[in-house]
């Protein structure tokens, strides 16, 4: 009567070691997959409070400004969900609330004609940022939380401001290689502007002065090329003249 007893018991505390053991590993992979969903919420989020606070790298609508603090808010309660014992993250999810509630009630736009940075750095900033904003914008309205004519219009713009980033920063390179004589490298990056020009779908004022000029100057530059290399032929012919007399001249005794 005791063997038996002793096995059952035996078997009994294996299977519940067994038990056990499936739970914890059980319990610490859903804690794995916790973290790893949280680290991407904080990612996600930190990237949008970015965008949201650094206005002067990308110029921001009302709209988009909206968009973001949603997007904000949607992040926040999943972290929330996640940890629900965070109160900085309670406290930051009502500020936004009431961010986004203050908002609504504006219909503040922004002037399409946004001032460029000189810095080539921040010209880089700006552009990535851009990228990513609409990256957002487009998966915010695949979430269905953006308005369709809202991402038409505002990945327009957006699209707009990129364009002048590019144009810009090869016009810039033009001048300053076209002022040190570097023609060679002004045609180039004048050459790279007008292939932006020319493949946008953009007809403006912007667009119709940017592609004159542009042209304007490769024409001149080709003038300049031309003549350079008229005086370059006329210097080669009387080095090549000058060594036919100096070979023809009577020579000298000594």
């Amino acid at each position: 009567m005791v063997l038996p007893l002793i096995i059952t018991l035996i078997i009994a505390l294996v299977i519940i070691a067994i038990t056990v053991n499936v739970v914890q590993q059980h319990r610490e992979r859903m804690q794995a997959l916790k973290r790893a969903e949280f680290t991407k919420l904080r990612h996600a989020l930190d990237e949008s409070e970015e965008i949201l606070f650094n206005a002067a790298n990308v110029p921001l609508s009302a709209g988009l400004s909206l968009m973001l603090l949603k997007r904000i808010s949607y992040l926040l309660k999943a972290m929330v969900e996640l940890e629900p014992g965070q109160r900085d993250l309670k406290h930051r999810l009502e500020e936004t609330g009431a961010r986004i509630t203050e908002l609504s009630k504006s219909a503040e736009g922004i002037a399409d004609n946004v001032g460029l940075p000189d810095n080539d750095q921040q010209l880089l900033a700006m552009m990535k940022g851009i990228k990513k904003l609409r990256s957002m914008l487009r998966a915010e309205h695949a979430r269905g939380n953006v308005e369709t004519q809202l991402v038409v219009d505002e990945d327009r713009r957006l699209d707009l401001l990129q364009l002048r980033i590019s144009v810009e920063s090869q016009i810039k390179r033009a001048k300053s290689a076209r002022s040190n004589g570097m023609l060679g490298s002004a045609r180039q990056y004048f050459e790279k502007a007008l292939a932006y020009l020319n493949g946008t779908s953009h007809q403006n004022d912007y667009v119709s002065s940017r592609i004159s000029e542009a042209r304007m100057a490769l024409e001149e530059i080709t003038q300049e090329l031309k003549q350079g290399n008229a005086k370059d032929i006329e210097k080669r012919g009387e080095k090549d003249n000058k060594d036919i007399d100096e070979l023809f001249a009577p020579k000298r005794k000594w």
